[in-house]
């Protein structure tokens, strides 16, 4: 049987609707022709190879996201999932993934969490902009009973979400793995062979 993995992407999240336009107006185009560069996880599904059920669903509205709508979506197709699932949540994915499962509960156990440059926002820490997806970290240490393994990969270079964030989770996360790189930015890279291989031999 096929092991199970979970990929949730990244995004953008406001306060209000008016920061979402300022944004649009003023931040720097990337890609003026509308054609992403090569990524990590364009490849993830092959590079894992066909002992793995990826499963990367595309969460709405992710340039103005939404943890509502996440959530909605997220459940759609966690009925399709098994025991001993894991789950990858990149940038906005990660927090989504803590928040998710330290406020619910799973119809699944999961076998492994891994929180890749996740931003750790809450209503007295928002130096990133994460909109309403937001932790309450009284009920973080729960992801240590819901997930058999929990791993922390962070960047120390990170220029979107700073490395003190998954200090942050580790601290509160006591049992969880702290997986730290010097030069991979946001993971903003076209090849991670090192979390292909770390994924595989979980």
């Amino acid at each position: 049987m096929q092991k199970q993995l979970v990929y949730i992407h990244g995004g953008d999240a406001y306060d209000t609707y008016e920061a979402f336009l300022h944004d649009l107006q003023n931040r720097p185009l990337r890609t003026p022709q509308g054609i992403a560069p090569k990524s990590w996880y364009q490849t993830l599904r092959e590079d894992l190879g066909e002992k793995f059920e990826v499963f990367a669903p595309q969460m709405p509205n992710k340039q103005n996201a939404k943890y509502e709508e996440w959530k909605i979506w997220f459940e759609r197709h966690a009925a399709f999932l098994r025991d001993d699932v894991t789950l990858l949540g990149w940038s906005l994915g990660g927090i989504f993934f803590a928040k998710y499962l330290s406020e619910n509960v799973v119809p699944f156990k999961v076998g492994h969490l891994i929180l890749l440059a996740a931003p750790f926002n809450t209503e007295n820490l928002q130096d990133v902009g994460c909109g309403d997806f937001l932790l309450d970290p009284e009920l973080l240490g729960k992801l240590q009973d819901v997930a058999q393994q929990v791993t922390i990969v962070h960047s120390k270079d990170d220029f979107v979400v700073p490395y003190e964030h998954a200090l942050l989770y580790k601290q509160l996360l006591p049992v969880a793995s702290l997986v730290t790189y010097e030069d991979k930015n946001h993971f903003l890279v076209e090849e991670l062979p090192e979390l292909v291989e770390m994924i595989k031999n979980l």
